[in-house]
């Protein structure tokens, strides 16, 4: 973390906005080393906190969310206060973004800790060892963008067109409807896992290897952890280029990344019966990618033409809230005219119609 907030510190500045050829960073030494610091000592607290694993209560879950979602909102206080409205929206919109995507990738989550049959009460210690991998790997993710928009002209082109292919991706995945399931056996890390190295079939705790008669095997908790890593990954190819769509600050990047993972943990047994309900939030998020990949290809066009528009980062935060709203209610609304006719239908029609929303989810 200490090198990242180096490199990004000593990259030229000559711009705000993204897309504008530079970077210019409110992100001063000693800034970036007090939200690193602040980022670590939750992450150790986090840690600290599931050392004995237990089954997370809904009363718990929410209250943890609430600060994770309270401690970043207050931080948009500070930023607003010190840097100015412009800073402030990019950071409050870069958070959103953020925020929007990582509820998304709590589906993927669900699949996977399903289908490793990872008991209830060791969940929380393995999201929390795959949110520490995926801050790690955005963080590298965050500095080789901060050094090829400093570089390269066509950093944001590239950006932009990574983001376009991706919710064209997400929209034609959702449009097929097809089951979203995971198979351990054919994943292809877990197969390479296996060729290395023997696993065992029971969960030992939060152990990652054990030793049984003279040999040592990886256990499953190890394997699902690895597998979230591998995923983070594919999260980070996406979530990086859309904030920096937004503003072209590494270190507001930075934070927005690091306040919408810290509260992941939490959120996910919050919104574990709900995710369930927004049967559309990923067609709002393949817009929401869209959008800010257009965003991205009209500031690398108005560098080459100043006469090509750009879009204002606040116009951005209004069209992302309102895409969010809009999905959420019509997801809301779709999920009630389902159990309505739910209630009319006989026993074996409501067992079907169960399966094919589950199926969508």
């Amino acid at each position: 973390m200490h090198l990242l907030s180096h490199a990004l510190v000593a990259v030229p500045a000559t711009a705000t906005e993204p897309g504008s050829g530079g970077l210019t960073s409110i992100g001063t030494p000693a800034l970036w080393g007090a939200t690193i610091a602040v980022v670590a000592g939750l992450f150790i607290f986090d840690f600290i906190a599931t050392r004995n694993p237990h089954d997370v209560s809904m009363k718990e879950a929410a209250g943890w969310s609430a600060f994770y979602i309270a401690l970043p909102l207050l931080f948009g206080v500070f930023v607003l206060t010190q840097f100015g409205s412009q800073i402030g929206v990019e950071y409050y919109t870069g958070y959103i973004v953020e925020k929007s995507l990582s509820v998304d990738n709590l589906f993927v989550f669900i699949l996977i800790l399903s289908a490793f049959a990872v008991p209830r009460h060791l969940q929380q210690r393995a999201l929390l060892w795959g949110i520490l991998g995926a801050l790690i790997l955005r963080g590298v993710f965050i500095a080789i963008g901060a050094v090829a928009i400093a570089q390269l002209d066509f950093a944001f082109l590239i950006f932009g067109a990574i983001l376009i292919f991706t919710a064209v991706h997400l929209l034609l995945e959702e449009l097929k409807g097809e089951k979203k399931e995971i198979h351990v056996s054919e994943l292809r890390v877990v197969k390479l896992v296996r060729k290395v190295t023997k696993v065992s079939d029971d969960y030992e705790g939060t152990k990652f290897r054990v030793t049984r008669d003279g040999v040592k095997y990886l256990t499953p908790f190890a394997l699902v952890v690895i597998v979230l890593l591998f995923t983070d990954v594919v999260f980070a190819v996406d979530s990086v280029p859309a904030v920096y769509g937004i503003t072209g600050d590494p270190y507001l990047v930075f934070a927005t990344n690091a306040f919408a993972l810290l509260g992941l943990r939490a959120l996910y047994f919050l919104l574990e019966g709900a995710l369930s309900k927004l049967v559309h939030l990923s067609y709002g998020l393949s817009f929401i990618l869209a959008f800010i990949g257009v965003k991205l290809l009209l500031h690398w066009a108005h560098n080459i033409w100043p006469g090509v528009p750009e879009i204002p980062t606040l116009a951005s935060l209004f069209v992302i809230i309102g895409a969010l709203a809009v999905v959420t209610v019509t997801s809301l609304l779709s999920h009630k005219r389902a159990r309505v006719a739910e209630e009319d239908l006989p026993a074996e029609d409501v067992r079907q119609a169960t399966d094919v929303e589950r199926d969508r989810t």
